[in-house]
């Protein structure tokens, strides 16, 4: 680039010092103007303040927990056997439902390589799109929408992890549903929600994914997200989940103030010059910290910050 110069026997030093000033705010300024615009960006999509979104949020967590479907109102999971495995509220059932919810033998659900089914006992109330049922194959969540069985309050379908399959059962009217105390959280923090650049795997690559019980997957990852926060740089690999990024992480709260098996957190895909502003007000406890029937993933070893990061969900050991 040319460049032209203005020479002190052409200008006074004082007209010089204030072109030299001028120049360099403006310098700053056109540096430091496009992680503030990614964030004004990221507020304007949601009205109000960054206090508001953040409440806006809480409020849905919360009804999102505490709904009919809800993880508060998971009462059981029971891997099948192949074979037959018995279904109803006798506490020697494979598959028990709680007392005085349902017949002592609801059923018997089979499992014969893979496949699942349902044979009703006549009279047991089981239903599927509001039907009776008396047999029925049943779908597990592995392509994402299993068959729903209804039976009262409880609901109940087939869920896979790993090679496994098993029978998830909800109540409606779960005592944690209704004694729930409510969430906590750290105060809503403008340095905790940081613009990270995006550095894309090219090819993508997999990432080891270790469940609560032990189960271990290869889960795409499309790249990681790199962040300064106090001048100091850090990343975390990220998750694709349906159109958002997933973020499985931990960090030197966890176990203290915040769930010992770390927190999740979404973020939205990088813009056009691979920023994402990754908000850790928005952090949560993952269904781990509210039921024993949840397959929680857990954060991977390179997920783990050496920093504490005080903001979002609190654990209050629920």
């Amino acid at each position: 680039m040319k460049r032209e110069f203005i020479t002190q026997s052409s200008v006074s030093p004082v007209i010089v010092s204030l072109f030299l000033a001028l120049c360099t705010a403006l310098l700053f300024n056109s540096c430091a103007r496009a992680p503030r615009k990614v964030e004004e960006d990221a507020r304007a999509k949601g009205a109000g303040s960054h206090a508001e979104e953040i409440e806006r949020w809480r409020s849905e967590r919360l009804a999102n927990l505490k709904s009919e479907d809800g993880w508060l109102t998971l009462v059981g999971l029971f891997w099948l056997k192949e074979g037959e495995n018995k279904l109803g509220s006798d506490p020697a059932s494979d598959v028990a439902l709680p007392a005085g919810k349902s017949p002592s033998l609801a059923g018997i659900i089979s499992l014969n390589n893979g496949t699942v089914k349902l044979d009703a006992r006549p009279g047991s109330g089981i239903t599927s799109d509001g039907k009776p049922v008396s047999t029925l194959e049943l779908k597990s969540d592995e392509n994402g929408s299993p068959t729903l069985l209804k039976l009262g309050t409880l609901s109940f379908h087939v869920i896979k992890r790993g090679e496994r399959l098993g029978v998830r059962v909800k109540d409606s009217a779960s005592p944690e549903r209704a004694n729930f105390r409510g969430l906590e959280y750290y105060p809503v923090s403008d340095k905790w929600r940081v613009v990270a650049r995006f550095e894309r795997f090219d090819p993508p690559k997999s990432i080891p994914i270790t469940n609560v019980l032990g189960m271990e997957e290869d889960d795409p990852s499309p790249g990681a997200l790199v962040f300064d926060v106090d001048g100091k740089t850090y990343r975390l690999d990220a998750l694709t989940e349906e159109d958002k990024l997933f973020i499985i992480f931990a960090d030197t709260t966890s176990g203290k103030e915040t769930y010992g098996a770390g927190r999740y957190l979404y973020a939205d895909q990088p813009d056009a010059e691979g920023r994402v502003v990754v908000d850790f007000n928005k952090a949560y406890s993952p269904p781990c910290a509210f039921t024993h029937f949840a397959t929680c993933p857990l954060p991977p070893s390179q997920n783990k910050l050496p920093i504490a990061v005080e903001a979002g969900e609190k654990f209050a050991g629920h």
